[in-house]
């Protein structure tokens, strides 16, 4: 590891600690040398999925998608000593020996987030999710545990945590006038996917996606039974999606942000590990 890298690598660790502080609490069940990787590459899932919300045009949103593009294929070079990010992740994908593949296939993804339109359809949603979600845990797997990784859990765990975070977003896109609902699962209800009310017809088809969330979450939970030890690290943030999932089944009105659940409530979580 370059003194650059290791600069870069502490940065990444900070940015994490300060944008999603989940995933950060969870490293720390990753053994230690493992963790600057993580921290590497959840750092850059934190700025790829932001990019959405920081910029004003699709088509700027999809000029920063093409940096990490291009970085990625080998290009931008000159730019990497501006952002750190990019260094730790170039120095993880080398010194873990991770395939480029599957996160030029997450930038692709995420350029759905640049625009309003919903996914047709729930299966159209599922596929979101393991290319965005599940790359990012079939990768944390491979950091942890080398070749011994076999990713089983990986796309359920995906889907579950992404629509998880979906849901709990809802306000927000809600206000950008961006929907997450499938337009066949909102259409079966009888409302319009980009509905900005909270009406009975909403809250049944939040309540359907958050049951899909659950039957993944228990279909992670038995493909981490068989899964072995040194991988289950890059799984401990899985943890907390049951209590995301039951403070919004309390939740008297979906459109409206939910406060913050005790730093302690998620750490306890986090240390008992059960999904």
């Amino acid at each position: 590891m370059t003194m650059q890298s290791s600069d870069s690598y502490t940065l990444c660790e900070a940015a994490l600690r300060a944008g999603d502080p989940d995933r950060w609490l969870a490293c720390m069940f990753a053994p230690a040398e493992k963790r600057p990787h993580l921290h590497a590459l959840y750092t850059f899932n934190l700025e790829v999925s932001r990019i959405a919300a920081h910029v004003t045009q699709p088509l700027l949103g999809e000029m920063r998608l093409q940096f990490w593009t291009d970085l990625l294929n080998g290009g931008e070079r000159g730019e990497v000593r501006k952002n750190p990010t990019a260094d730790a992740l170039l120095a993880t994908l080398d010194a873990c020996r991770l395939d480029r593949d599957p996160l030029l296939e997450l930038l692709e993804a995420r350029c759905f987030d640049l625009y309003g339109e919903p996914h047709p359809d729930l299966a159209a949603l599922d596929n979101y999710c393991d290319l965005t979600a599940a790359t990012l845990f079939r990768l944390a797997g491979q950091i942890v545990a080398g070749e011994a990784a076999t990713a089983a859990a990986a796309a359920p765990a995906g889907r579950a945590y992404a629509l998880t975070g979906l849901l709990r977003a809802l306000p927000w896109l809600a206000a950008e006038h961006k929907s997450f609902v499938p337009v066949d699962l909102a259409a079966g209800h009888g409302v319009n996917p980009l509905a900005r009310e909270n009406t009975p017809a909403l809250r049944a088809a939040l309540d359907d996606l958050r049951a899909h969330a659950r039957d993944n979450l228990d279909m992670a939970r038995a493909a981490l039974e068989q899964t072995l030890a040194q991988e289950r690290p890059a799984y401990r943030v899985m943890a907390l999606p049951k209590l995301y999932l039951a403070q919004m089944d309390e939740a008297a009105d979906p459109l409206s942000p939910l406060p913050e659940i005790a730093q302690w409530r998620r750490q306890w979580a986090l240390l008992r590990g059960k999904i």
